[in-house]
């Protein structure tokens, strides 16, 4: 058993040591607060939309207030020209949620501060530098620090043998957008990560990474057959995808992207995406390293569709509708298929053909998706024939709104459901869901835990936001599995105490999966985050050998 440090002694050393590194973040963020909250939002006339939307999270109940039109459209957003794409919080341009900021840095257009009197807050100079008198030539910084800390009292349900385990980790984030004239930019991004604490586990090189390339590639846009035209070459993060199906990988400190080339074109409300990419390598922890991942492929197509708003109920509803055919290529741990005890390592190719279908109106919001998996696994073991990949997956949300009340109020229900397989057979068709790229943890499971495989959930869910700068979040699901012949998975691998005999005796309940989120954005550069929860296993699934745990996250991003 380690011994728990000084808690203190050690935040200290690791800021430290990360400070050395990236510390524009960190120091301009902190100095935002000094400046003082909203010290130049007395300027703005306009109506500007509520804090909690500065950097609003994909899919339905990433929105903790609906956005009015005029709101989208305040010079306190940033998103693109993107059309009729640009509603609600710009997710179905292609390019993630945009508001104050944006998941990827890149998608934001700070192209309006090139005017001073355009500026809303102290920092507004760092986020558009003329570098020529015109200003056609000009400069984009960004960056964020965001420091976490951990408890678990049973991690991964008991099976990693760490009572009550404390984590703390540190990322650094620093961007750059040098924009050459109308047409091309080239956009740069740094990363580093730390990661310590007591009783901990898993850390690897997602976790602790030494100052590495995260983003680099060069874009060129322009007009081209009525549509805005772009193609980026190089390494970048890649969000044109169900969040619940491939995202940027949230819960480490180095996110996921990919190397390779992105072509799209946006009509008003048509547009198309095509991408070609290998993974980024983590594997390797060297400075400025992380190389290609050649085992690791991405490669696909997309094309989304504003519909013409309708009515229900006689409410506007506005729709929007993608669908994809998405190709996949992984190995290792990822790609391994349980067996009735064990596991089979090896190599699958997986051709993923869906849609997603996401409509909102003034009081109510829904969010519809699905996907068919085929392709190929092939095992480690070259005496053993391949085998063929038939897997699913479902998955919507459905909830009531009122945006006009004191507490801002989302009421609804989710519900997902992830094809399973049968873990008796060594041959033929393999029938569980898989979803190695990391999708967003916050619509299904923060601690990642439990995997999207062979696992269906419902329950209601729950969001206020009481104050403007306030957002509260209750979900709370219960789980079962899909096939009683296929097991439990975590984010890399099959539990090993959910097989043999004990795949039938667990049954098919899993339990009950609390989780609550209270979130703070206490200044344009400050958000404060509370994450707690539980999992209760049914009493047959702790036979088995599983085990109920608890968890709370407590995390602050400083971000420019």
């Amino acid at each position: 058993m380690q011994e728990r440090p000084d808690l203190s002694l050690r935040c200290v050393s690791l800021l430290g040591r990360t400070g050395r590194f990236l510390r524009s973040p960190v120091v301009l963020a902190v100095l935002s607060v000094a400046a003082g909250l909203g010290q130049a939002e007395a300027q703005v006339t306009e109506k500007v939309p509520p804090a909690v939307e500065t950097m609003p999270g994909a899919g339905v109940i990433g929105q903790p207030r609906r956005v009015t039109l005029e709101e989208n459209r305040s010079r306190k957003r940033h998103q693109g020209d993107w059309g009729a794409f640009n509603w609600g919080n710009g997710e179905f341009a292609g390019f993630g949620p945009v508001g104050v900021y944006g998941v990827a840095p890149w998608a934001e257009d700070w192209s309006s501060k090139k005017d001073p009197r355009n500026y809303t807050d102290f920092l507004d100079p760092l986020k558009a530098i003329r570098l020529n008198e015109s200003g056609s030539i000009w400069l984009s910084l960004s960056g964020e620090s965001r420091i976490r800390n951990w408890y678990e009292s049973s991690p991964m349900l008991g099976t990693v043998n760490r009572r009550h385990s404390g984590r703390f980790t540190v990322r650094n984030l620093l961007g750059a957008d040098l924009h050459l004239g109308p047409h091309w930019r080239i956009f740069g991004q740094l990363n580093n990560g730390e990661a310590a604490g007591w009783n901990y586990y898993g850390y690897n090189a997602t976790w602790r990474r030494r100052l590495g390339v995260q983003q680099l590639f060069v874009g060129y846009e322009r007009k081209l057959f009525g549509a805005k035209t772009g193609v980026m070459v190089g390494r970048q993060q890649f969000l044109d995808a169900p969040s619940w199906l491939v995202y940027m990988r949230e819960t480490p400190n180095v996110p996921l992207s990919w190397n390779g080339v992105r072509g799209y074109a946006l009509w008003n409300r048509i547009r198309l995406d095509l991408y070609n990419f290998v993974a980024t390598q983590v594997t390797r922890d060297t400075i400025m390293g992380g190389g290609f991942d050649d085992g690791t492929r991405l490669y696909g197509g997309n094309v989304g569709i504003a519909l013409r708003p309708f009515a229900i109920g006689g409410e506007q509803v506005h729709s929007f509708l993608d669908l994809f055919w998405m190709g996949f290529r992984d190995e290792g741990k990822t790609a391994a298929v349980a067996r009735y005890k064990g596991s089979e390592a090896g190599t699958q190719t997986r051709q993923n053909g869906g849609f997603r279908w996401y409509g909102s109106a003034p009081s109510f919001e829904y969010e519809l998706g699905g996907v068919y998996q085929g392709g190929r696994f092939h095992p480690g073991t070259s005496s053993i024939a391949s085998r063929p990949v038939s897997a699913w997956a479902v998955r919507g949300v459905l909830g009531w709104r009122h945006s006009s009340s004191f507490l801002h109020p989302f009421l609804g229900v989710q519900a997902e459901a992830y094809s399973g397989g049968d873990n008796r057979r060594k041959e033929g068709t393999v029938g569980t869901f898989s979803a190695p790229f990391s999708p967003r943890n916050g619509t299904f499971d923060l601690t990642r835990t439990i995997a999207r495989a062979n696992i269906v959930s419902a329950g209601p869910l729950a969001s206020i936001a009481p104050r403007p700068f306030m957002n509260i979040r209750i979900r709370v699901p219960y789980l079962w599995r899909e096939s009683m012949n296929d097991g439990l998975y975590n984010s890399s691998s099959p539990f090993s105490f959910l097989s043999g005999p004990k795949l039938r005796q667990a049954g098919r309940a899993v339990g009950l999966q609390p989780q609550g989120q209270v979130q703070f954005q206490l200044q344009q550069h400050v958000n404060w985050q509370i994450d707690g929860g539980a999992i209760l296993l049914t009493h047959r699934m702790r036979q088995a050998g599983g085990k109920n745990g608890t968890y709370m996250l407590s995390t602050l991003t400083l971000r420019f």
